[in-house]
């Protein structure tokens, strides 16, 4: 099958699988697909939004439709990085009576790691979470350990409740390629998602693809070509937030640090993704612009004035992109 061919046949899987997900989550559109463009491109993402918006739901229903093992860590103050990494106990040969060490997999060993409220734990334990979603591989007594692949982690986090939390670093956010807002639903949404969850009929969900299918897509996005102009936007585009190479006003005035070059890796991954998910074979400017916003959003650090006038990063990147 052609590279042209297996696009069209990703877009027509995707439809199904967006179609599946709809069976259990209302609404939340724009989300689901910022995080299949995420999960194609081999990007983590983190996805912030009050309790109670079917964040754990809607991870576990993608996870079922592409028939991929979930595991979902719950982050605490007392969390060990061992805990999420595994552990090594003891173990004594019955037969012989000699006793070795034995590796116990901790849930990091799943392909869609749900990493709840992670900024609720020591950065010692977010350390563990995030060396594993960068090496995709886990080291225990000088042992390494592949994780499961495809591999990706989707952490949480509560925007109002701040006391107690140990916030995560420029550095470490750095990791993620997008940054997910979830809203409340509308009313008509909040309505059938009252009806379908009071009753006793739950849906059930037909699995599109499996983990094969989606390391070889995942190959099929890194081949998809781009356009010189199309890359010349996006690496001007995170160019333009930072304050020292900036020309526009908003950016000046509201903006300490912008984004580095990984900002722009991701944004034509994204574009890639996207258009690929579309039935595209090469992604545009406009690609990169739907994606621009998960992409940046945890990548500039306002300064003072910005909180004081309540100026937000979202607005700042919408003036960018406007500009």
């Amino acid at each position: 099958m052609t590279d042209t061919a297996r696009v069209e046949d990703l877009s027509n899987r995707i439809g199904t699988a967006t179609a599946e997900i709809a069976k259990v989550i209302v609404g939340q559109t724009d989300v689901v697909e910022q995080l299949l463009i995420a999960l194609f491109a081999r990007g983590h993402c983190l996805l912030v939004g009050v309790p109670g918006l079917a964040k754990t739901l809607l991870i576990r229903t993608v996870a079922d439709s592409m028939d991929l093992s979930f595991s979902r860590v719950q982050f605490t103050p007392d969390l060990m990085p061992g805990d999420i990494t595994g552990t090594e106990v003891i173990e004594e040969n019955r037969t012989t009576g000699e006793k070795a060490f034995r590796f116990i997999k901790g849930p990091i060993f799943a392909n869609i790691v749900l990493a709840d409220e992670i900024n609720r734990t020591p950065p010692k334990t977010q350390a563990a979470l995030l060396e594993a979603m960068q090496e995709h591989s886990v080291t225990a007594s000088g042992t390494t350990y592949r994780l499961e692949e495809p591999f990706f982690v989707l952490a949480t986090q509560n925007p109002i409740e701040q006391e107690g939390t140990y916030p995560l670093p420029e550095a470490q956010l750095d990791r993620f390629m997008f940054n997910l807002r979830l809203d409340y639903p509308s009313h008509d949404e909040e309505v059938t998602v009252v009806k379908t969850t009071t009753s006793s009929t739950a849906a059930s969900i037909s699995k599109v693809m499996n983990a094969a299918d989606i390391l070889s897509f995942q190959e099929l996005v890194r081949r998809i070509p781009v356009a010189d102009n199309v890359i010349e936007h996006a690496v001007s585009l995170v160019r333009s937030t930072r304050p020292v190479t900036s020309t526009v006003k908003v950016v000046k005035d509201f903006v300490s640090y912008g984004a580095g070059p990984r900002a722009s890796q991701y944004l034509v991954l994204g574009a890639k993704s996207r258009a690929a998910l579309q039935g595209r074979f090469t992604p545009s400017i406009d690609d990169v612009n739907a994606v621009a916003l998960s992409v940046l959003r945890h990548r500039l650090v306002t300064n003072f004035s910005a909180e004081a006038e309540g100026v937000s990063v979202d607005t700042i990147i919408r003036e960018l992109l406007k500009s």
